[in-house]
């Protein structure tokens, strides 16, 4: 189970869960900080583990480098989930492990041979943390981006949604770090998986009990620091997960309180405006109790509601915009009146409220991170809101005390302020769903100006320069440089054109000569006598039109352009995103005290007693963070696994109904099928060859039995030589493989007639043989007109070989069917004949006489070894055709020879190896193979049909298979190392064993036969 989880082999993890292995018991402490000891390098967990190590505080330099530990694990963990998650693995004291935590549950429920009651498990004592064997290992293959192995591990999980969708949000914090982009890729997409997989579960939770799946997103999950399923999916930014129907349901739950949800806008606006119709009845309420009651109860359940409380800041909030712009406009004047004290009094409340929010909160500050879609406005608008409200105190004066000066700057920078206040609608409208959608657009059009600015700055400020320096000369006043390089460019692109560019509308009453007038901009270039323009009125009327070409029509268009794309991409998500934006603003009006400005300061002063005097804790929202009991927490994880077993299912389901998985099982079915009909047909196609054989056996022995009682009725004088019969001799089955009988009796050989050996011309000579039919081919067969040529070959070697000639006296130091010196003439085959001194071949008549071209007269002893090795795949498997596995033989080809060849043949007296063999070896390694040699299996022993064989000589050998069945064998590796050609025209090379291999035929006969030792394709 290790190997299979470090070198990701998801198939075998998966055969290991499915045959009883327990998570429980596998996942320890041990056997996680092995895993992430032996995480993968290239992956960008690693090298954050690292950065970590790294940070450790210095050690001596006898004490060891720091080695991984969980708690370097939960720190990087935390900073990928978020800070406001507790970590998962906290730095444990002496001795300490972890325990399981999981709530031991009433309920026990089966998932794969596992029951849920076997993965909790009780301390016996005090342990600082605890751990989830599902979790740890989920979290272990979704940081290596392990895509299968984390689908596996995930559906055995327990707390299934919030795991998927911390995964997501795992898996896109390291998406931003990561610089490959095929890395980048697949983690987005495995983040889309998980948040695929969240949304599957949570759909069916939300189809059988919408009560219960709720609680599932509220539900504070001990498993993935104290947090929850919707706040983690927040902070995943998972739009798709938060935009689901199910959790929209909810938010609009939360944001109508207790109120029902079916109330119109307009009778919550009627009670709000004329409370005393709540007790009418025109208000309903989800508790009967405050539908039946009529009391105060009634009263504090609408106010207390989030719809009312915003609908009520906002009313308060056009209120304060009403009174703010009447001030500013009518009624401001050197000494506050009464409106511009309640406008200080109301940004007080303002300035009290936004403090309120991180300070007085129960939770502590956390500063939230704007998300690109939200953009900055709301936090500059706030710090120019609380700036222009304190700075103005300071500008506001009072004829017998400050400088009158500064009145007007006082109003100009409320002004500004009141500019940055009406913006902030924009945030708060951001919950209607007409207006919400629209704002998202122009939010995300904002940024498409900003770059569409930079572009436009180029060209605005380049012909400002140059029309400025063309025009005017030594220009001094920094307000009218800007006015001409800026101001007057950028309004000619809107049509309002310099009345001076072409010296059509040149008028020296309309600009000053010198400069000196603050009123009016200094004169062009002119001539003084003249009174005419003196710059080149051509070149500034082609600035001019090159300038609102480039300006007019390309920059503008390109807006436009950017505009319409952003729309066009922005739309089909614009639902979504505003989905998910509600929350922030459903959570802030859920947490906001029911009195709008300025009354909330009332609010403020009851939290600040109930805080700071009486020392009350504050309550968490139930709403949005519940902690369950055990039980009820069991029950209810009970629950999420076995829906998300049916959610599961019905993906296997329709995974099956896809066309194209359908095709892929039709194609899968149909190779079955064809495998079994070739298995069936070599199965009957060996039992039709097995009954022909033992047929042929049959006739064989029935021919062999006649011929000897033809013959003993001939011998005994019966019948007369004329009208004796003549029987044919038996013929071999040409398809028909005879196994060797073992040890070192040779193959029996008398079924069949040499074939090769009896081609009309001798090889590498002149010579013709006689021809001889197959019926005469035994020596018993009387042929009467058999005169075959004598030939023998003249050799440059003539010490290794028998004398040349047919006379007899050289050869009558010879002794046949015995060792002869150095060389053995003892056949494999037995006693032969030898007759007028020479011997005679055991398989019978070949045409011609003499030695031939081989070394010597009667048998010829060679050795075949026959090295073999499985044929494989890139990948490393065994390839197979017809079933049978496929073997690859080393061959040699000589330059002389069209046909390839085992590396065998002739040896030398005295010499092991053949004269061929050590011709492709390296002399060191000839020792080693001697030792493959002794270890080899001897597959055939016995004559040779070889076209050099002679009615005198012959060739029989000794065919031994070397065979390889691992990859990875050193005398495997040793041997491919040592294969070298002394010949340059001399090839070795592996060749796949088949019929059809261009081998010599009697060494085909050998390979046929080490095929079915192996029970190989051939």
């Amino acid at each position: 189970m290790m190997a299979a989880l470090i070198s990701n082999k998801p198939e075998f993890v998966k055969l290991f869960l499915e045959n009883g292995v327990r998570l429980k018991e596998f996942v320890t402490w041990d056997t996680l900080l092995h895993l992430y000891q032996h995480l993968d390098p290239s992956c960008l967990f690693h090298s954050k583990l690292q950065k970590v190590l790294a940070e450790e505080p210095e050690r001596p330099a006898c004490r060891p480098a720091p080695r991984v530990q969980m708690h370097h694990v939960a720190q990087v963990l935390r900073e990928l989930l978020g800070d406001f998650t507790q970590p998962l693995y906290p730095r444990p004291r002496t001795g300490e492990r972890p325990r399981l935590l999981l709530p031991v549950p009433n309920i026990k429920l089966s998932m794969q041979g596992v029951s849920l009651r076997s993965l909790y498990k009780r301390s016996s004592g005090h342990v600082a943390f605890t751990m989830d064997p599902v979790r740890d290992l989920l979290i272990w293959a979704i940081v290596q981006n392990r895509r299968e192995l984390a689908e596996i591990i995930w559906a055995q999980s327990q707390d299934c949604i919030v795991a998927a969708v911390a995964c997501s949000k795992i898996l896109k914090e390291l998406a931003k770090e990561e610089e490959d982009t095929d890395s980048l890729e697949e983690m987005l997409a495995l983040a889309d998986e998980c948040e695929h997989r969240a949304i599957g579960v949570f759909t069916e939770c939300h189809r059988k009990d919408e009560e219960r799946a709720q609680k599932l997103l509220t539900r504070v999950s001990e498993a993935w620091g104290r947090t929850t399923c919707l706040q983690l999916a927040l902070k995943a930014e998972d739009m798709k997960f938060v935009s689901h129907g199910g959790i929209q349901a909810f938010l609009t739950k939360v944001w109508w309180g207790q109120l029902c949800v079916d109330n119109g806008l307009w009778r919550v606006i009627l009670c709000m405006v004329a409370f005393p119709l709540l007790y009418t009845g025109l208000i309903t309420f989800r508790e009967r109790r405050l539908q039946a009651t009529k009391g105060l109860l009634r009263v504090r359940a609408f106010f207390n509601a989030p719809v009312v409380i915003f609908h009520l800041n906002i009313l308060s909030y056009f209120a304060f915009l009403c009174l703010f712009a009447y001030v500013l406009m009518v009624d401001f004047q050197p000494t506050p009146s009464w409106c511009e004290y309640l406008i200080y009094f109301w940004l007080f409340s303002l300035v009290c409220e936004e403090l309120r929010q991180p300070c007085l909160l129960a939770a502590p500050l956390r500063p939230r991170r704007l998300r690109p879609d939200e953009g900055g406005s709301p936090v500059l608008q706030r710090l120019l809101e609380q700036a222009g409200y304190r700075c103005h105190p300071a500008l506001r004066s009072w004829p017998e005390l400050l400088i009158p000066g500064l009145l007007y700057p006082g109003r100009v920078i409320l002004s500004l302020d009141f500019i940055m206040f009406c913006l902030r609608l924009m945030h708060i409208f951001t919950v209607s769903k007409t207006l919400g959608p629209k704002i998202i657009i122009v939010k995300r059009m904002m940024k498409d100006v900003f770059f569409f600015l930079f572009l436009l700055a180029v060209w605005v400020v380049s012909f400002g320069v140059a029309k400025q320096a063309i025009l005017i000369h030594n220009e001094s006043r920094v307000d009218w440089i800007f006015r001409g390089v800026i101001y007057q460019s950028y309004l000619t692109i809107f049509g309002q054109m310099p009345a001076y560019i072409d010296g059509v509308n040149f008028s020296l009453d309309q600009c000053s000569p010198n400069g000196t007038d603050p009123y009016k901009p200094k004169c062009p270039e002119s001539d003084a006598i003249r009174h005419e323009p003196a710059f080149p009125e051509w070149l500034t009327v082609i600035l001019l039109c090159l300038y609102l070409l480039f300006t007019n029509i390309l920059l503008l268009n390109l807006l436009i352009a950017m505009f319409n794309y952003t729309f066009q991409q922005v739309q089909e998500h614009t639902d979504q995103i505003w989905k998910f934006q509600r929350h922030d603003l459903i959570e802030e009006y859920h947490g906001r005290p029911p009195a709008p400005p300025p009354f909330i300061l009332l609010s403020h002063l009851h939290l600040f007693i109930k805080r700071v005097v009486l020392k009350i804790p504050a309550k968490r929202h139930k709403q949005l963070k519940t902690k369950l009991e055990k039980n009820e927490e069991a029950a209810l994880l009970s629950w999420e696994i076995y829906l998300k077993e049916n959610y599961l299912q019905n993906q296997q389901y329709q995974q099956k109904q896809r066309p194209e998985q359908q095709i892929q099982d039709i194609r899968d079915k149909v190779s079955t099928v064809v495998d079994l009909l070739e298995r069936e047909s070599l199965k009957q196609s060996g039992l039709v060859e097995q009954r022909l054989a033992s047929l042929e056996e049959q006739m064989a022995q029935t021919s062999r039995a006649l011929h000897w009682i033809v013959k003993a009725l001939r011998d005994s004088g019966f019948g007369s030589e004329e009208g004796f019969p003549t029987l044919a001799p038996q013929k071999a089955s040409l398809g028909r493989d005879r196994e060797p009988d073992g040890g070192h009796k040779a193959e029996d050989a008398g079924d069949t007639h040499h074939v090769n050996a009896r081609h009309l011309l001798y090889p590498n000579s002149h010579v013709t043989r006689f021809p001889v039919p197959n019926e005469k081919v035994p020596w018993e067969t009387d042929f009467l007109i058999y005169d075959p040529p004598f030939y023998t070959d003249d050799r440059k070697d003539k010490g290794l070989v028998d004398p040349v000639g047919n006379a007899l006296e050289p050869l009558a130091g010879i002794t046949y069917n015995a060792v002869d010196g150095p060389i053995d003439r003892r056949s494999f085959h037995g006693v032969y004949a030898v007759q007028d001194g020479l011997p005679l071949n055991p398989m019978g008549r070949t045409g011609l006489r003499g030695r031939g071209s081989l070394s010597c007269f009667g048998p010829n002893h060679t050795l075949q070894p026959v090295i073999t090795r499985w044929r494989r795949n890139q990948d490393g498997a065994i390839c197979r055709k017809s079933i049978k596995k496929m073997l690859e033989v080393l061959v040699v080809k000589h330059p002389v020879s069209e046909s390839w060849a085992l590396p065998g043949g002739s040896r030398e007296p005295g010499e092991i190896l053949p004269r061929k063999l050590k011709q492709v070896l390296r002399r060191e390694f000839w020792s080693p193979f001697q030792n493959l040699l002794i270890q080899g299996t001897e597959v055939y022993k016995g004559y040779v049909d070889d076209p050099r064989n002679t009615d005198n000589a012959w060739i029989e050998t000794v065919a031994i298979s070397i065979h390889f069945p691992d990859q990875s064998d050193m005398d495997l590796k040793r041997l491919n190392s040592h294969l070298h050609t002394c010949d340059p025209g001399m090839s070795v090379q592996w060749q796949v064993v088949d019929k059809r291999i261009p081998l010599y035929a009697n060494h085909k006969t050998i390979l046929q036969k080490v095929a079915a030792l192996f029970g190989a394709f051939y």
